[in-house]
C-alpha cells in the first residue's frame, strides 16, 4: 500500500470512527453512573487538583480503582466544565485515536494493510461499540484501550529487537492502562497468541511454517481460463498465515513466557486490588443470588448472543436483566463453544489466523462474563469493545481465504465489504440517538428486553428528576412487581411520595429498603428526611446515626442531622455536623450556610458572614439573598 493510500484509509478510518457517533456531541449525561463518576463527584468536581490526585489513587470510590480514568474526568471538568459536549468529544477522540493505533499496529504486525484497514473499520463502526463511546462514565473503556493498543505496539518494537529499553514502554503503557480499567489482564495473554501469528516468535516446534500461498505473491502457477488477446492480473493472495512478520524469527517459549511475568505480576496486583474495591462497595454479587450453576450458564449463553449481536446488531440496549435461560439455549451455546474452540485449537497450523481470532475473542472476555458478577446486568454491549476484535481478525483474514481465487473474488469483497460499513454505519447512528436522553434510552431499552426492572427504575429515576412524580413512582412499580427485592426501586419511591407530601407512604417505603437490605445508608438517610418533616426529631437522629455508622463518607446524613440540631437550638452541634458534611464535600453550598446561621446565633458574625459568602460563591441563592439583605 503506497502512502497516498494510507493516508486516504486514516482519513476514512477517522471519519467512520467519529461521523456515526457525532450526534452523541448533542447529547446530555444519562443517570446511570454519570452522577456517580461526574455530577455529584466533588473531587471531579474541583478539577484537577492535588488533592484530587491523591484521591484517585487512593480511592475505591465507585467500588472501582482507576486513578487515570478519574484524572481524565477531572481535567475535562478544568477545561470545560460541566457542559457534557465536550466530555462526549473527548470520548470519541480517544475512539477515534483506538481505531487509528488498531489499524498501523495490525498492518505493522502482519505486513497486510487492507485487512488491517478492514478490522479497524469494523472496530470504529460496530454498533456494539456505542455504549462505550457515547456514555461518559464509560470513558474507562475507551481510555484503557488506548493503552491497550499502546502496549500492543510497543510489544511489536520490543519482538523486533528484543532490549530492556524496548520492553520498558511495553511495562509502562501496560501499567497505565491497567490504572485506566482493569480489563487489560488480559492483555499478556493476547501478547502470548500475537507471539503465535502474525509475529511468528513461537519456537519451530509450534510456529507456523508456511502460508498456504505467501502473502501479496502472484498466484502465477494457478490455473484458470484466459479470454483470448487479455492479460489476466496477478491475484493477491492475503497473509492467511505468513510467519515472522516483524520479527528476528522463532523465539524459545520459555523466553516468551518469562517475558510475561512482569505483566502477569501487574495483572494480578490490579485483579487483587479491583477484587478489594469491589467486594468493599458492595458491587460483587454473592453465590445466593447468583448461583455458580447460573453463572456458567449464562456464561456460554453470552458468548454466543454476542457474537449473534456482532452479526446481526439488533436489541441493543443499555441493560440486559437476567432471564430464564432453557436446557436447550445453555447445552446448544456450550457445544458450540466447545465445537469452535476446538476446530481454531485444530486449524492452528493452517489458520494460525482463526486460532488467534477466537482465543482473543474467548480469553479477553473472561474477566466480564460473569463467573465474578459485578453489578445485575447478565451480559453487557460495552463488555465487547476490545473481545470483538479477535471476531474481526478472524473475518478479515477468514473470508478472503475462503473465497480463494475465484475470479470474482476482489469485486465480491470489495462490494461485501462496502454494503458491511454501510450497513453498520447506519445501525450505530440509529443506536447513538437512543443516548440523546435518559427517556429515549430507557424507552428502547424497555422496547427491546424483557422485564427490565433496571430500564423502568431508571426511568422513574428521570422522571423524579424533571418533577413528574406520578410517572416515576408508576414505573417504580413496575420496577418492583419484576423484583421484589429491589432496594433502590423502594427507596426512589419513598422520595417521590415524600415530594407529593406523603410522608407515611414514603416511610413505608423506606422500611421496606431496609427489611431488605439493613445496611442501606441511603434509605436511613431518607427516613430521616421524613421524621423530621413529620417533626420526629429523635427518631431522625437516630436514623442519622445509623446511616453516618454505616457509611462514614456520606454528606447527607451529617448535613441532615446539623439541620434538625439547628431546628433544636443546639448550634455547636449542628456546626460540628456541618464540618463533617463540608469536609466530606467541600462544595456542599447549603452547608456553609446553615453552618453560618448556626454561628450568627451563637454570635460569631465573622464566621457567620464567611460562611454565607462561600455559600453564594458556590451558587446558593438563599446565601445571596441573606448578602443581599445584610448590605
Amino acid at each position: 500500500m503506497s502512502k497516498r493510500y494510507i493516508v486516504i484509509v486514516c482519513a476514512l478510518l477517522a471519519a467512520a470512527s467519529l461521523v456515526p457517533y457525532w450526534q452523541a456531541n448533542s447529547s446530555g449525561f444519562v443517570s446511570i453512573d454519570d452522577h456517580v463518576y461526574v455530577l455529584e463527584n466533588s473531587h471531579i468536581l474541583d478539577g484537577l487538583t492535588m488533592n484530587g490526585v491523591a484521591w484517585a489513587f487512593t480511592s475505591g470510590y465507585a467500588a472501582n480503582w482507576h486513578p487515570l480514568t478519574w484524572l481524565s474526568h477531572m481535567l475535562d471538568v478544568q477545561l470545560f466544565g460541566l457542559n457534557p459536549r465536550w466530555h462526549h468529544v473527548t470520548n470519541l477522540l480517544l475512539h477515534m485515536a483506538n481505531t487509528m493505533l488498531l489499524f498501523f499496529v495490525l498492518r505493522r504486525m502482519t505486513k497486510a494493510p487492507w485487512q488491517s484497514a478492514f478490522v479497524a473499520a469494523l472496530f470504529a463502526l460496530h454498533p456494539l461499540h456505542v455504549e462505550s463511546v457515547a456514555w461518559v462514565a464509560e470513558r474507562k473503556d475507551v481510555l484503557s484501550t488506548f493503552f491497550w493498543m499502546l502496549t500492543m505496539g510497543a510489544y511489536c518494537h520490543y519482538a523486533e529487537r528484543r532490549s530492556l529499553s524496548r520492553y520498558a514502554p511495553v511495562l509502562v503503557c501496560f501499567a497505565l492502562g491497567l490504572m485506566a480499567k482493569p480489563m487489560l489482564v488480559t492483555l499478556p495473554f493476547v501478547l502470548l497468541l500475537l507471539d503465535y501469528w502474525p509475529l511468528g516468535q513461537l519456537g519451530r516446534e509450534g510456529a507456523p511454517t508456511k502460508a498456504p500461498i505467501e502473502a501479496g505473491r502472484p498466484a502465477a502457477s494457478l490455473k484458470g481460463k484466459r479470454k483470448p488477446g487479455k492479460k489476466k492480473a496477478p491475484v493477491k493472495v492475503p497473509a492467511a498465515a505468513e510467519p515472522a512478520a516483524s520479527g528476528r524469527g522463532p523465539v524459545s517459549i520459555s523466553l516468551l513466557l518469562w517475558e510475561k511475568i512482569p505483566l502477569l505480576v501487574l495483572a494480578a496486583l490490579s485483579c487483587i486490588v479491583t477484587y478489594i474495591v469491589q467486594q468493599e462497595g458492595g458491587a460483587i454479587r454473592s453465590f445466593r443470588n447468583y448461583p455458580l450453576d447460573l453463572r456458567v450458564e449464562n456464561a456460554f449463553v453470552s458468548y454466543v448472543t454476542y457474537i449473534g449481536k456482532m452479526i446481526v446488531p439488533h436489541d441493543l440496549a443499555v441493560f440486559y436483566p437476567y432471564l430464564p435461560l432453557s436446557s436447550w439455549q445453555v447445552l446448544g451455546a456450550a457445544l458450540l463453544i466447545i465445537a469452535v474452540t476446538f476446530a481454531a485449537v485444530r486449524e492452528a497450523r493452517r489458520h494460525p489466523y482463526l486460532t488467534v481470532g477466537w482465543l482473543w475473542y474467548a480469553g479477553t472476555l473472561v474477566p466480564v462474563i460473569g463467573l465474578v458478577q459485578v453489578g445485575e446486568q447478565a451480559l453487557a454491549d460495552r463488555y465487547t469493545y476490545v473481545p470483538m476484535i479477535g471476531l474481526f481478525i478472524l473475518i478479515a483474514w477468514g473470508v478472503p481465504e475462503l473465497l480463494g481465487t475465484w475470479r470474482h473474488r476482489n469485486k465480491v469483497l470489495a462490494a461485501a465489504s462496502a454494503l458491511t460499513l454501510v450497513g453498520l454505519f447506519v445501525a450505530t447512528w440509529t443506536q447513538t440517538g437512543y443516548w440523546r436522553d435518559d427517556f429515549t434510552l430507557f424507552d428502547h431499552a424497555i422496547d427491546v428486553t424483557q422485564d427490565n426492572s433496571v430500564a423502568y427504575y431508571a426511568r422513574g429515576y428521570a422522571y423524579e428528576g424533571v418533577g413528574d412524580y406520578r410517572r416515576a413512582i408508576a414505573d417504580y412499580d413496575r420496577a418492583i412487581a419484576i423484583n421484589a427485592r429491589y432496594v433502590l426501586a423502594y427507596n426512589n419511591r419513598g422520595t417521590a411520595y415524600a415530594s407529593l407530601g406523603d410522608l407515611k407512604q414514603a416511610i413505608a417505603d423506606y422500611d421496606g429498603a431496609l427489611r431488605i437490605d439493613p445496611k442501606d445508608a441511603e434509605a436511613y438517610t431518607n427516613r430521616g428526611n421524613a421524621h423530621n418533616a413529620l417533626g420526629n426529631y429523635a427518631q431522625a437522629i437516630a436514623d442519622y446515626d445509623r446511616a453516618m455508622a454505616i457509611n462514614p463518607e456520606l454528606a447527607a446524613p451529617c448535613y441532615n442531622r446539623g439541620n434538625v440540631y439547628k431546628t433544636l437550638g443546639n448550634y455547636g452541634q449542628a456546626i460540628a455536623d456541618y464540618d463533617r458534611a463540608i469536609a466530606i464535600n467541600p462544595r456542599l453550598a447549603q452547608a456553609y450556610r446553615n453552618r453560618g446561621v448556626s454561628y450568627y446565633r451563637l454570635g460569631n458574625k465573622k464566621l457567620a458572614y464567611e460562611d454565607v459568602r462561600e455559600a453564594a460563591m458556590l451558587g446558593d441563592k438563599a446565601a445571596r439573598d441573606l448578602l443581599r439583605s445584610q448590605e
